[in-house]
């Protein structure tokens, strides 16, 4: 650069070191700005640790806690100490580790100290028979969001049982539906009210809000509920009876059953399944129905595929959900099968587990551990194959699955008879004298 400008001469080196001065002045105008965050913006990291410490040492999964504080961003303004003090008083309640995160998980909010110092007395003194994990995490979550103390809590606990509800329906009630403590008395009798003009008995409605509990939640949508019902055909007797035994049908949205009776009427199965289907009466049915519904979506079928898969396996209404519920979760955790599948191969819930689902995906999952399967099974070669084909593809030519793979029933009714069951049916055989002897010999001269 030096001896650039010892060419020119003295005016003209001055002009073009200007120029090369305004040059380089302007590229660095172009760069981006490095200047350092406001204080304001930063991390205060040296806050952060001891909260992210303290938590760890209440056992806060470690993997979840950066997403957690990143998240919650108003806990850096928070007192360490306080933070502490509000964990002790979570721990005062005897609650489980895993109740406490969860509580801390779901409203982070209620660890500011100012709400807890009124539940350091602890629930037994509100006069909850018996204080669950469940009972504390609702009510706790409920109050914070709402900005309610202890005292709404026993005003309307109080309320309940002037209303004529028994301990372990309060209870029910406070964990499943904590929206009660913010609800007025007259919304609350005139749900029962309408209950009991439809002939339901206290008894019966200490039991409908033990089993539903939100029942107390449901508005106007009650009626035009009950006018359905009317509407189907149903009488009064028969509703309640229904009701009684099974108060989850409050649960239904107006016209949902009505869809789920015409989809029974329309089946195209065996008439042995309608009838056995129908038998247990139309109400019922057609409840029935929605919750296997209701069970497949929860999984994560929508529910145009689920009312598809029961369409096509109508015999899932006469299954036990809990049965349902079984082979779902060996399908996706054990087999490995997507959800989907069952839109698929629907014939996978209307099978039996322990006879034909378990001793074939044993015989599966063992030939292809040992590299036994030239090509993937899918579910629906597992399911639609024959027994005898089944046998003959996959268990016949390996013999170390004979132990695997239960015989055949016609097999298991031969062995079961007895040994000589055969020497009943041969022929009963006489002694030859000599004259008989001699009269086969004559008989085969004459013939020859």
């Amino acid at each position: 650069m030096s001896s650039l400008l010892t060419k020119f001469t003295s005016p003209h080196r001055h002009h073009l070191f200007n120029y090369l001065l305004q040059h380089h002045v302007r590229s660095l105008s172009h760069l981006p700005s490095q200047t350092p965050p406001k204080p304001s913006q930063a991390p205060n990291h040296r806050s952060l640790t001891p909260l992210a410490y303290l938590f760890q040492n209440h056992a806060f999964p470690q993997s979840q806690l950066h997403e957690f504080l990143r998240k919650n961003r108003f806990l850096w303004s928070f007192d360490v100490a306080d933070v502490e003090r509000s964990l002790g008083i979570l721990s005062s309640f005897n609650l489980p580790q895993k109740s406490i995160l969860s509580i801390i998980s779901d409203c982070p909010s209620v660890l500011e100290l100012g709400f807890l110092r009124n539940w350091e007395s602890g629930f037994q003194g509100l006069g909850f028979s018996r204080v669950s994990p469940m009972l504390v995490h609702s009510v706790l979550l409920h109050c914070r969001r709402f900005n309610v103390g202890p005292n709404e809590v026993n005003c309307s606990l109080s309320m309940l049982r002037n209303l004529g509800f028994s301990d372990e329906s309060v209870t029910r009630v406070f964990e499943e539906f904590p929206c009660v403590i913010t609800m007025r008395s007259c919304d609350i009798d005139r749900k029962l009210g309408f209950l009991r003009g439809l002939g339901i008995g206290l008894e019966e409605i200490d039991r409908i809000c033990c089993c539903f509990p939100r029942v107390l939640g449901i508005g106007d949508g009650l009626k035009e509920l009950f006018n359905e019902f009317k509407d189907l055909g149903f009488s009064n007797n028969e509703i309640r009876r229904e009701i009684v035994e099974n108060p989850r049908i409050l649960s239904m949205e107006v016209g949902e059953l009505l869809r789920f009776l015409q989809l029974l009427r329309n089946l195209k199965c065996r008439l042995s399944i309608k009838e056995r289907i129908l038998s247990m009466g139309e109400f019922r049915a057609g409840f029935e129905a929605k919750l296997r519904v209701d069970c497949l979506c929860r999984y994560g079928l929508i529910r145009r595929d689920a009312l598809n898969v029961l369409k096509r396996e109508p015999r899932l209404v006469l299954y036990a959900l809990k049965d349902i519920e079984k082979k779902i979760e060996f399908l996706v955790h054990k087999m490995g099968f997507r959800i989907g599948c069952i839109v698929e191969v629907p014939e996978y819930l209307g099978v039996s587990f322990e006879k034909q689902i378990v001793p074939r995906f044993g015989v599966i999952d063992h030939l292809r551990s040992n590299g036994g399967l030239g090509s993937e099974v899918g579910l629906r070669d597992l399911i639609k194959l024959s027994r005898l084909r089944f046998y003959n593809l996959y268990v016949k030519p390996y013999p170390e699955c004979e132990k695997m793979f239960p015989k055949f029933v016609e097999s298991s009714r031969l062995r079961d008879r007895p040994v000589g069951l055969w020497k009943m049916f041969k022929p009963k055989s006489y002694p030859q004298t000599k004259e008989d002897l001699q009269n086969m010999k004559l008989f085969m001269e004459y013939a020859v």
